[in-house]
């Protein structure tokens, strides 16, 4: 029998699709960001394209994490994982020295906001039963 709804394997994917959208635009070893940057004073017409795709990228993830988390949410999301940041931080099991690894743990913390944040309306559904509509078509 077909899934109603999101399962795990939908948040999955669109985390997965948010992961790849953050570490494509930047991450220490190499992303779009270093693309762009070593293509200057030049201009590459693929480095723009691929960075209008990432734009498109973004806009859609967070245009649907701002309308289905709003302002309060998107707070309480980073004050979340902020503080989870500063825990690992205090209890030593991630160094400040090492900015490499608190890149990585960063990007990994948006990549979960951003796919959260797409999947909230269905994952909102399922706790609490109530269904959210942003655009309604035709009259009721």
């Amino acid at each position: 029998m077909a899934q109603k709804g999101l399962g795990w394997t939908g948040y999955l994917l669109r985390f997965t699709a948010a992961a790849v959208l953050v570490f494509a635009t930047y991450n220490p070893h190499y992303g779009y960001f270093h693309w762009f940057r070593d293509m200057l004073p030049g201009i590459d017409p693929l480095v723009i394209f691929a960075g209008v795709i990432l734009l498109i990228g973004w806009t859609i993830f967070l245009r649907a994490t701002v309308r289905s988390l709003g302002a309060f949410g998107l707070l309480l999301a980073f004050a979340f994982f902020g503080t989870l940041i500063w825990l690992l931080i205090y209890w030593d099991w991630v160094s400040v020295e090492s900015f490499t690894r608190l890149t990585y743990i960063v990007e990994i913390i948006l990549s979960g906001v951003l796919g959260t944040g797409i999947s909230w309306s269905h994952i909102r559904r399922r706790m609490t039963g109530q269904i959210d509509v942003d655009e309604v078509e035709g009259d009721i």
